[in-house]
């Protein structure tokens, strides 16, 4: 049986990993798509149009990677549940996903045991690379719109 250090650990450095792996996917999508961005000669509404796609798709990819880690916590021993209007698949792991990402959360699925740190995490990990896109769109939109 782990300790509680072991299982403390255990969590902290899953979280870590996870934020990790979202940063990158979230730093290099911007990357990409300002490289992209400045090479195109298409109008400035369809370069910001893409920009946003690439925002959003990016976001997805990341409620993807919470959710297949949130499936697997839930199906092992000693993670946790997620329980209420919640029948275990991966799909509804995408829809916890969502709803925490965004920090929505409309309460109809509920965390326990140490499901609950990564749920923590991720609400605040979405809000920052939200709000990130968000200032990267608003530079985009300052680049390419025409002033007024």
């Amino acid at each position: 049986m782990p300790s509680t250090y072991d299982t403390l650990l255990n969590v902290v450095l899953l979280n870590c990993a996870l934020v990790c792996i979202v940063v990158f996917i979230h730093n290099e999508t911007l990357l990409r798509l300002s490289t992209m961005l400045g090479k195109m000669r298409k109008s400035h509404h369809f370069r910001l149009i893409v920009a946003v796609l690439g925002c959003l798709i990016s976001h997805a990819l990341q409620v993807w990677v919470f959710a297949t880690t949130f499936w697997f916590m839930h199906h092992a021993d000693g993670w946790g549940l997620l329980t209420g209007n919640f029948s275990g698949s991966l799909l509804d792991c995408v829809y916890f996903s969502f709803t925490t990402f965004t920090t929505l959360g409309y309460g109809d699925v509920v965390p326990m045991g140490q499901l609950r740190y990564l749920t923590g995490i991720e609400g605040l990990t979405g809000f920052l690379l939200l709000t990130w896109s968000a200032s990267f769109l608003f530079l985009e939109m300052q680049r390419y719109w025409p002033a007024r």
